[in-house]
């Protein structure tokens, strides 16, 4: 049974939180915290195996929370669950080992995609024994991931192709490959594959915007 402790401001967000986490076999919600500090004193105290973190908070944010947990050597699962849509914000939640980061508003199926994949690869690993061989960490790994359809092209990596996609759907307007690499902090020659292969998978749109002289230049867009 996996032990969840949910973290939410929101009181109501919270009690709609757990309604879907018990819904699902195989987890069980073991409290809920509505600010930093009780986060933090809820998991030293109840040691659950998976918390849902919110990003705003009143009093520290949640990446504040994240960085205590992990400076005083927790070892919990954090799974993020905010409106937080900011490069910024995305980029220090993965630094800070995520295992997963849904933005909100979202569907009981998306949590339920989700913990489930974090339930198999748990599971996986902990039938492995001290030692994992190259196919079961790439197994591992695989189960975290969300499904595109299409394998990322060679050289891609899935935490980088997540920040691409946060940064374009974060913004207001197209952006140019140029201006999606300035703002996820990437070259322009990488940013512009992972943006090729989001219009690839259908995540994302481009268009072309004709100048007086020279070439025309590729603009993108999220598409979901």
């Amino acid at each position: 049974m996996t032990r969840v402790l949910i973290v939410d401001d929101d009181f109501m967000v919270a009690r709609v939180h757990k309604g879907f986490v018990e819904k699902l076999p195989g987890f069980t919600v073991i409290g809920m915290a509505h600010t930093g500090e009780a986060a933090l004193e809820a998991v030293a105290a109840q040691k659950p195996d998976l918390v849902l973190l919110d990003i705003y908070l009143p009093d520290i944010s949640g990446l504040e929370v994240l960085r205590r947990l992990r400076s005083g050597g927790s070892e919990v699962d954090v799974l993020a669950i905010t409106a937080a849509r900011d490069v910024e914000t995305i980029r220090t939640a993965l630094r800070s080992g995520v295992v997963q980061y849904i933005i909100k508003p979202f569907t009981f199926d998306t949590l339920r995609d989700r913990l489930e994949r974090y339930r198999t690869a748990v599971h996986h690993l902990g039938t492995r024994g001290e030692a994992a061989a190259q196919s079961d960490v790439d197994k591992l790994f695989g189960t975290l991931r969300t499904s595109t359809g299409t394998p990322l092209p060679k050289g891609l990596t899935e935490t980088t192709a997540a920040l691409v996609a946060g940064v374009l759907r974060a913004s207001a307007t197209d952006l140019s490959a140029a201006e999606c690499a300035e703002l996820a902090g990437l070259s322009r020659v990488s940013t512009r594959r992972y943006l090729e292969h989001l219009v690839l998978t259908g995540r994302a749109e481009v268009r072309m915007r004709y100048g007086g002289t020279g070439r025309p230049e590729h603009r993108y867009r999220w598409a979901q």
